[in-house]
C-alpha cells in the first residue's frame, strides 16, 4: 500500500512529501505543476501526475501502484486575497476537488485513511485568545467558506459512505520556499533597502505561527496516531500568539536592517485581529514544536539570502 498526497506541489505538499518519504513511506502525487521525473524522485515522490485531482488521474495512479493506504489532501485554494479576486476559481479549486476526491475514495478505496488540510479561517473573526476545535465556525473570507463547506463534504462522507477521515486546521504556516504571503512580502522589500516597510492592518493582529518542517510532522503523526472516530478535527496550531508587528521587527533583526516597520491602521478584508490555536489535541499526541519562532525566522531569512544569490 502506498501513500498519496495531493498538492503534493505546493508549498506545504513539497516539505510532507520529503517528511514521508523520509520516514520510508512509498509516495505518489497529483496536482498542479511540471515535474521531471528526475526532480520528483530527488524531491521523493515515486510518480507525480501534473493534473486535476479527479477520477482520471486517481484511477492512473491506482492502475500502477496500487490502492493508497493514505491520502494526505492538501489540494486547494491557497490565499485569502486571491478568493476575493477569483472565488469561483477558489471553490472548485477546493470544494470540486475535494467532492472528486471523496466520490473516488467511496467507490474504489473506502477503508484508506484521508487526512484533508483545512485553515483555521473557519473560524472567522468573533475569537479572542485561543480557540478550541468545538468553536463556532464564522468565516469571513471565500477562502474560508470553501474551506468549511469541504469539511462538511468530508464529514457527510464519514457518515453517509464510511470514509475515515480527519481534517487539521492550519493556522499560520511559514518557513523556507514559502514564495508569497507576509514573510515572502516583507524579506523582499528589505532587499530592496526601503527606509520604511508600510504594511496594512494595525500589526497587532495575533497569529499562531508554525513552521512548515513542524508542521509536515504533526501532519504525519496525526496520519498514524490512533482514531477513536472515523471523523475528526484537531487544531494544527502550537498555542502561541504572536502579533504581526512582531514577526515584522522579527525578520528586520535577522535582517540586520535599519528599516521601520510602519501599518496603516486599515484592518484588510477577509482578516481577522486573532487565529490563536487551543493546541488540548496536539498535546495529547504527545507532540512537540520543535523550532522556536525565532530559529525559524532566521532560517527564513537565510533561505530568502539564497534565492538572491542562487
Amino acid at each position: 500500500m502506498s501513500t498519496w498526497v495531493t498538492g503534493a506541489n505546493g508549498f506545504i505538499g513539497r516539505h510532507l512529501v520529503r517528511e514521508l518519504a523520509g520516514a520510508g513511506r512509498v509516495v505518489h502525487g497529483v496536482g498542479h505543476g511540471a515535474l521531471d521525473p528526475a526532480d520528483a524522485h530527488a524531491l521523493g515522490l515515486q510518480s507525480w501526475i501534473n493534473g486535476e485531482v479527479d477520477a482520471a488521474n486517481l484511477n492512473a495512479l491506482a492502475a500502477l501502484h496500487g490502492l493508497p493506504s493514505h491520502v494526505f489532501h492538501l489540494a486547494g485554494g491557497s490565499s485569502v486575497g486571491l478568493s476575493i479576486a477569483r472565488p469561483f476559481e477558489d471553490f472548485s479549486r477546493t470544494v470540486t476537488s475535494t467532492a472528486r476526491l471523496l466520490e473516488w475514495l467511496r467507490s474504489f478505496a473506502p477503508s484508506s485513511r484521508l487526512i484533508v488540510v483545512s485553515s483555521a479561517a473557519v473560524y472567522g473573526a468573533d475569537h479572542t485568545g485561543p480557540i478550541p476545535e468545538s468553536a463556532a465556525l464564522l468565516p469571513m473570507s471565500p477562502y474560508g467558506h470553501h474551506k468549511l463547506v469541504m469539511e462538511q463534504l468530508c464529514q457527510s462522507y464519514v457518515q453517509s459512505f464510511g470514509i475515515h477521515c480527519m481534517v487539521v486546521r492550519l493556522f499560520s504556516v511559514y518557513g523556507p520556499h514559502l514564495r508569497k504571503q507576509l514573510l515572502w512580502d516583507i524579506c523582499s522589500r528589505l532587499r530592496s533597502e526601503v527606509e520604511t516597510l508600510n504594511l496594512g492592518g494595525t500589526g497587532a493582529e495575533i497569529r499562531d505561527w508554525t513552521d512548515v518542517r513542524d508542521v509536515v510532522r504533526l501532519l504525519a503523526r496525526v496520519a498514524e496516531a490512533e482514531w477513536q472516530d472515523d471523523f475528526g478535527v484537531i487544531n494544527g496550531g502550537s498555542g502561541r500568539g504572536v502579533s504581526v508587528a512582531d514577526i515584522a521587527e522579527g525578520l528586520i533583526r535577522h535582517w540586520d536592517s535599519k528599516t521601520v516597520a510602519r501599518f496603516s491602521g486599515v484592518a484588510r478584508p477577509g482578516d481577522p485581529t486573532s487565529l490563536l490555536a487551543d493546541n488540548g489535541r496536539v498535546l495529547d499526541m504527545n507532540f512537540d514544536w520543535r523550532i522556536p519562532l525565532e530559529r525559524g525566522l532566521a532560517d527564513y531569512v537565510e533561505w530568502f539570502r539564497s534565492q538572491a544569490h542562487a
